[in-house]
């Protein structure tokens, strides 16, 4: 997606951005059981457009292979019934979870004598930018829906058509629901300076969330005025301590990459101790060839495995690969792996095989990482099963919601001081 400095559109992306605020007042002090009803009737009508939305994804799709865009947003953007249903799921939970807003919660001071409390509010407008992932605007729309905020939707040319059908169900949804229209605002992938002027209209954007390769992000950030929660994915490290059990750093790295299609905390890179057997390497090394990986080394281990290793280049190390290939480092000792990890990693999901307890509270302490895995998968899950668990993605900014992108990330806290009526 390419962000360049085209005026024209400026007048609409401001005439867009109004309503979105506009909107956003009447929203906030909307009841939620009626926006619960508005994210439960966007679920339905989305599962009821199926075949619409598969044909305009199917158009994307030809047109985007003539154009040659690159396999990877093709499968981002390949939708297939499954994805489909697993959205309207996504939005059926969402409907039914309970209102995050105006839930009250202990002030962290107290003034004498007055009651000091805080609760939960929206945000305001939220806009989205996102690369392929035609389904993500629904899960967005419903997650602003349910806290209360307005949504600017920018998808990508890639996936114009698709966009297009499922920006048409959601408006139909909204009015099917009562709920004002600005609360949900699409620009078009033809307004070439959309983005550009969108990121800086801080006077009426709370909050921006760019979605899709480091490209993209870093472009949204440097651009933005706007504050801007950066969404990450891939590039995750694992540490396999000696200690730790070859059959569960071998799962742990393949069902990291399960997430599909969005690899979000895909483990890309592995540390090694230096202690490490050969022939462990070996059989781990064959046992994701036999899955399809393409494997990577450091300059000492690619001499060590010249069959099963390709030789890492210096500059994937702080680069996410977002397909199937994992690069291996030989390390000293985990304050070693610990401080590569800290200097190279994306720093959102971070992970550690080992059977030390000394090591696993070492890392869970020292390892600058949003999100800490110890023996267990850092796959990334959109629809969990345990809990208010819905999540749209991740983020590995230190600011304003750190970690998982869930409900609460849409909301901020307002401290409320009530006095004592005086006579």
């Amino acid at each position: 997606m390419k962000i360049d400095d085209n005026s024209s559109a400026k007048n609409q992306i401001i005439t867009a951005v109004k309503r979105a605020q506009t909107a956003s007042c009447e929203l906030a002090t909307t009841k939620g059981s009626l926006r619960s009803q508005g994210v439960q009737i966007l679920a339905q009508e989305i599962e009821n457009a199926f075949d619409e939305i598969l044909e305009a994804n199917t158009l994307d799709l030809e047109t985007s292979r003539e154009m040659a865009v690159p396999e990877l947003i093709l499968e981002w953007l390949k939708l297939t019934p499954e994805r489909l249903q697993n959205t309207v799921q996504i939005l059926k939970r969402i409907g039914e979870l309970s209102d995050p807003i105006q839930r009250v919660m202990n002030a962290p001071y107290q003034l004498d004598p007055a009651q000091t409390y805080c609760q939960l509010m929206p945000l305001g407008v939220i806009a989205f930018i996102y690369e392929a992932f035609p389904e993500l605007a629904a899960i967005a729309a419903g997650l602003c829906l349910k806290t209360g905020n307005s949504l600017i939707l920018r998808g990508g040319s890639e996936a114009s058509h698709c966009n297009a059908a499922i920006a048409k169900v959601m408006k139909n949804a909204l009015e099917d629901a009562k709920l004002p229209s600005g609360s949900l605002e699409i620009l078009s992938s033809d307004l070439g300076s959309a983005i550009s002027e969108l990121v800086v209209q801080d006077q009426y954007i709370n909050l921006v969330i760019p979605y899709g390769r480091d490209s993209l992000v870093k472009q949204v950030t440097q651009r933005a005025t706007a504050p801007v929660l950066r969404s990450a994915m891939g590039n995750c490290y694992l540490y396999w301590s000696p200690s730790g059990e070859l059959d569960l750093a071998r799962w742990v790295i393949l069902d990291s990459h399960a997430s599909e299609p969005d690899p979000v905390n895909a483990l890309e890179k592995v540390l090694i101790h230096r202690n490490q057997k050969s022939s462990t390497l070996v059989r781990l090394f064959k046992s994701l060839e036999e899955k399809g990986f393409e494997l990577h080394g450091d300059p000492e281990l690619a001499q060590e495995f010249p069959d099963q290793l390709k030789l890492a280049e210096e500059s994937e190390w702080d680069r996410a690969y977002l397909k199937k290939i994992v690069s291996f480092k030989v390390v000293d000792n985990i304050e070693a792996a610990i401080a590569w990890m800290n200097q190279y990693s994306s720093g959102h999901a971070n992970c550690l095989v080992t059977e030390s307890y000394a090591e696993s509270r070492q890392f869970a302490q020292e390892i600058d990482s949003a999100l800490v895995y110890i023996n267990s998968s850092p796959r990334f899950y959109r629809n969990s099963k345990r809990g208010d668990s819905v999540f749209l993605g991740m983020s590995n900014q230190k600011g304003h919601r750190r970690g998982l992108i869930g409900l609460e990330t849409f909301t901020t806290l307002k401290q409320v001081v009530q006095g004592e009526r005086r006579n």
